[in-house]
Order: C-alpha cells, then sequence, then structure tokens
C-alpha cells in the first residue's frame, strides 16, 4: 500500500512540472587554449536556434497581438485609451498607439527583419558577367552568330 502511494504521489509531481519543448539547437566544438603544461581541451557549446519561420511570427505579433488574443474586453478597453498590447499572447504593454499605428509598428518590424535576412542570404559584391550572345545575330539560315571570341575581355559595369 505504501508503494502504490509512492508511485501516485511521483506521479503527481512529474504532472505537475511545465511541458518541455524541444526545438533545433546548433553545436560547436573548438579547442581552448590551455593553461601551461597542459594539453588543449575540447569545448562544445550547445544553443537554440531560431527558425526564419518563428524569427517572422514573432515580428508580425510584435506590436499587436494575434486576432484571437486581440478581442478581448482587455483589448477593446486598451485599444479606445491608444495602449498597445502586443508579444505572442497579447498581455505586453508595448507603448502609446491605436490598432493602426501597431499595424504600421509591426510592418516596419517585418520589413527591417526582412531586410536582415536578405543581407545574410546574399553575397555583399554582386557577380558581374560579360553577356552571352544569343546565337541569332546572322539568322538561322546562315548558321547563327560566329564563335569568334573577343579580343579583349569584356569588364562589369561596376
Amino acid at each position: 500500500m505504501a508503494a502504490r502511494s509512492w508511485v501516485t504521489l511521483l506521479l503527481l509531481s512529474l504532472a505537475s512540472l511545465p511541458a518541455a519543448q524541444a526545438g533545433p539547437v546548433v553545436c560547436t566544438t573548438s579547442l581552448e587554449a590551455p593553461p601551461e603544461g597542459t594539453v588543449p581541451v575540447e569545448v562544445s557549446r550547445c544553443g537554440p536556434v531560431t527558425t526564419t519561420q518563428e524569427l517572422m511570427v514573432r515580428r508580425f505579433y510584435s506590436y499587436s497581438s494575434p486576432y484571437a488574443r486581440g478581442i478581448d474586453v482587455t483589448h477593446q478597453i486598451t485599444d479606445i485609451l491608444g495602449i498597445a498590447m502586443g508579444g505572442g499572447d497579447g498581455t505586453k504593454v508595448m507603448g502609446l498607439g491605436f490598432p493602426d499605428q501597431t499595424i504600421v509598428w509591426d510592418g516596419s518590424a517585418v520589413e527591417n527583419t526582412y531586410q536582415v535576412l536578405l543581407e545574410q542570404q546574399s553575397h555583399p559584391l554582386p557577380w558581374r558577367t560579360a553577356d552571352v550572345s544569343n546565337g541569332f545575330c546572322a539568322g538561322l539560315s546562315r548558321g547563327g552568330c560566329g564563335t569568334s571570341a573577343p579580343a579583349a575581355p569584356i569588364r562589369g559595369l561596376w
């Protein structure tokens, strides 16, 4: 009987723990400089990764709350008073602004995030090449353009 109450108590305590959420994690390993006279130490560090979709959704709801959370009585009162309640759960006071202003703030947050994501995905120096001939400069009946190469390489337009 005591063992059964112990198991029940254990299950109840585990049920009261907050739910764990898993997400992508990136780990890096490096060799750290050791103190003098010892061997190098291998150190691994792991950290959570925010996906692009999660980041954009978080930015989209920075200053205004999602629809289901934004139509309760609290939000109706704060909207009339011009108090912006935002965040994913709609409980954070973001500043003074009516709903139309919070839409502008959310749009700016999404635009800035979009610009940063584009900069991360593209090379800072554009690749420039000479134009390729189209093959139709002399007509199909005469065999197209000649295959002679230009005397000097054509520079890009930068």
